[in-house]
């Protein structure tokens, strides 16, 4: 690992490198703009670059503070140009800037955080080298691990995205085939969540409880995936996911509970089950049976899966039993009347 260094009485001596040395090494430059000549240099009014701004998710600076790169501008110009041809308005480029924004800041996050142990092992070593002239910090250690991994990641990253995008191309025409509103579409929609878990992360060190999180969400990903569904979000101790067809939702459901739920080193979790119409937006779902799938994890048992009226219809009767569970009032919906369903 490259490292600075500075003389001294004693002769060169390596530098530790400090968290300025780490953002350079990540965004391969140094600010030099400030909010007008990040403006100026795009071409666009400071309002306008702020709104891209924020859109990305990150906090504006006064119009005269250093805390713009080169590379800020060169992107704002790139979206200006796709823009100025007519491909998107004024709002879309937000939002997609938006959800791009989001996107890479709990890609970001995530990444960071699964990196922090390789991160403290390479201090280590690090530290007991230090002798040999290897700085120790954990700086110096994540620095080594950027350099290491910033181009394997970009190009998985790259990869990762033209496939999610054939995928995800491949519905909308699916939908344009059945002459179907591209933004509609009839869908199960599933809601895990784990059962207390307030009180159980008191319970727990945070190390903990990062851990269980984190196995929870890999764990339904891995199920959601092998029934071709999706997650469309986690939310720490819940998963929302979607599928096109109610079997494999069920299946889903099940599959959840099986690596969770009768897993003794984990804790216990219900599953809702809803299906209707709902609205595609920005990678997100919007509609009734959203709320619907997330409110009967509220009445659900442990380890159980309770589903709507609907989805119940929906499922094949000679694979399945059905018992309707007792009226109760349902936030938003009123008085529903809960499905508990299960395989014969």
């Amino acid at each position: 690992m490259p490292t600075n260094r500075r003389v001294t009485d004693e002769g060169e001596q390596p530098a530790r490198v400090t968290h300025t040395d780490l953002e350079s090494a990540i965004l391969r430059d140094s600010p030099s703009l400030s909010g007008a000549e990040l403006a100026r240099t795009a071409e666009i009014s400071t309002e306008q670059a702020k709104r891209l701004w924020r859109a990305l998710g990150f906090p504006e600076h006064a119009d005269d503070v250093v805390a713009y790169l080169p590379s800020d501008a060169r992107a704002i110009s790139t979206l200006l140009g796709v823009m100025a041809q007519g491909v998107l308005d004024d709002d879309m480029a937000v939002n997609m800037t938006r959800a791009l924004g989001q996107t890479m800041a709990r890609l970001a996050e995530w990444e960071v955080t699964a990196l922090v142990q390789r991160v403290e092992q390479l201090h280590e070593d690090g530290a007991a080298d230090e002798a040999g002239g290897v700085p120790g910090s954990r700086v110096g250690s994540a620095l080594q691990l950027v350099e290491d991994l910033s181009e394997p990641f970009e190009e998985l990253l790259i990869y990762a995205w033209r496939r999610h995008l054939a995928a995800a191309a491949a519905r909308i025409e699916a939908l344009a085939a059945d002459d179907e509103d591209l933004h509609t579409v009839e869908l199960t929609v599933g809601f895990a969540d784990i059962v207390g878990f307030t009180a159980l992360s008191n319970t727990l060190t945070e190390e903990r409880i990062g851990d269980l999180v984190e196995l929870f969400e890999m764990r339904c990903a891995d199920v959601v995936a092998a029934q071709r569904g999706r997650v469309i979000k986690s939310i720490g101790d819940s998963v929302l996911f979607v599928n096109d067809d109610p079997l494999r939702a069920y299946d889903t459901a099940e599959g959840i509970i099986n690596v969770i739920g009768r897993d003794p080193r984990m804790p216990d979790v219900r599953v809702g089950l809803a299906s209707g119409s709902v609205v595609l937006r920005l990678g997100d779902v919007f509609g009734p049976p959203v709320n619907m799938a997330a409110r009967l994890t509220n009445v659900a048992r442990r380890n159980r899966i309770i589903t709507d009226e609907a989805t119940s219809r929906l499922l094949p009767a000679d694979q399945f039993e059905t018992r309707r569970m007792a009226a109760r009032p349902v936030r938003g919906f009123g008085i529903v009347e809960p499905v508990a369903v299960r395989r014969h």
